[in-house]
């Protein structure tokens, strides 16, 4: 499952930057020698030598060959959910959430391509795709736990690090949780997927910054119809 513990290193520290900048070495040339040779084609020490580490290091970072293509943002969700606890206590939970993410997105006009062709590697390879979707799902949970958290409807059954769980402790887990943060942490990654789908297509016209603005502005006011667009019940 995509779970990486919440007490991330400093932002700005050495030991974070080094981490960040290997694990994406090794995620980045994982995708393009999955997208040029086919994923059954990639071995681990193929992919370690092409970001120029050793077999050694890469199991450092992943349990698994496959778990290179299934755990791309798992800290980046990590440093999501942590963004969010220490958000302003004015903002409201949609203003945070959109906040923490926009912090995470910044470099995406720039990882499009990277982007693109992980997407056709899990389209191309099921078992792949079937692991992401669940490791999204995982996502999402943890990711309600702390809106939840924030809005002081915490539980106290699973406080403190967001790790797997057996599927007992995962069905408690959403017993837990009330309606409204499990709906915003969905509200909140299909925004994302939305405005990045939305924004490729349209490059030419627009920034991802603006799409992903449009996006969490039309959530704020509610989704109104379109001004001269009729409202379809």
């Amino acid at each position: 499952m995509q779970s990486v513990d919440d007490k991330v290193a400093p932002e700005g520290s050495w030991r974070e930057r080094k981490k960040r900048a290997t694990r994406a070495a090794l995620v980045e040339a994982a995708v393009r020698m999955a997208a040029e040779h086919g994923v059954e084609h990639v071995t681990v020490d193929a992919i370690s030598e092409a970001a120029g580490v050793s077999a050694r290091t890469f199991f450092n970072y992943f349990e698994s060959r496959d778990e290179v293509f299934v755990m791309v943002g798992a800290e980046s969700s990590a440093r999501v959910r942590c963004a969010l606890l220490e958000a302003p206590a004015e903002l409201s939970p949609l203003e945070a959430l959109r906040d923490a993410m926009a912090a995470e997105l910044e470099e995406i006009e720039q990882q499009q391509e990277l982007w693109r062709l992980h997407a056709e590697v899990l389209r191309r390879s099921p078992h792949l795709l079937a692991r992401s979707l669940g490791a999204h799902m995982a996502d999402e949970i943890g990711l309600a736990e702390v809106l939840a958290e924030r809005i002081g409807a915490g539980s106290p059954l699973f406080s403190g690090e967001r790790t797997a769980s057996s599927p007992t402790e995962d069905e408690q887990r959403r017993r837990a949780l009330g309606l409204y943060p499990r709906l915003l942490a969905a509200v909140g990654a299909t925004a994302v997927r939305v405005a990045v789908e939305h924004w490729c297509v349209r490059q030419d016209e627009t920034t991802f910054a603006d799409v992903f603005r449009d996006v969490f502005e039309q959530l704020a006011a509610g989704l109104p119809a379109p001004s001269g667009q009729p409202a379809r019940h």
